[in-house]
């Protein structure tokens, strides 16, 4: 499925000229048919998955327990 810049900013929740100058920058891969860019939604499921799964991974480590700290005395 392809999307159009202004769908595309849409769907990631960013402004149209973001998305235009990651174009430019070939960080994000599209098709000029002549008159517009067409913009393939499948190239942003890697990035989403990833981002789910750094998401689980910064909640896990706020729900870890802080351990108990231990009480070390000199015995000098």
């Amino acid at each position: 499925m392809y999307l159009t810049i202004k769908e595309t900013a849409e769907y990631l929740a960013v402004a149209e000229p973001v998305i235009e100058r990651l174009i430019q920058e070939r960080r994000i891969r599209a098709i000029h048919d002549g008159e517009q860019y067409l913009i393939s939604k499948n190239q942003f499921t890697t990035h989403f998955k990833q981002l789910e799964k750094y998401k689980e991974l910064v909640e896990e480590y706020y729900n870890e327990p802080i351990p108990e700290d231990r009480d070390i005395k000199d015995e000098d």
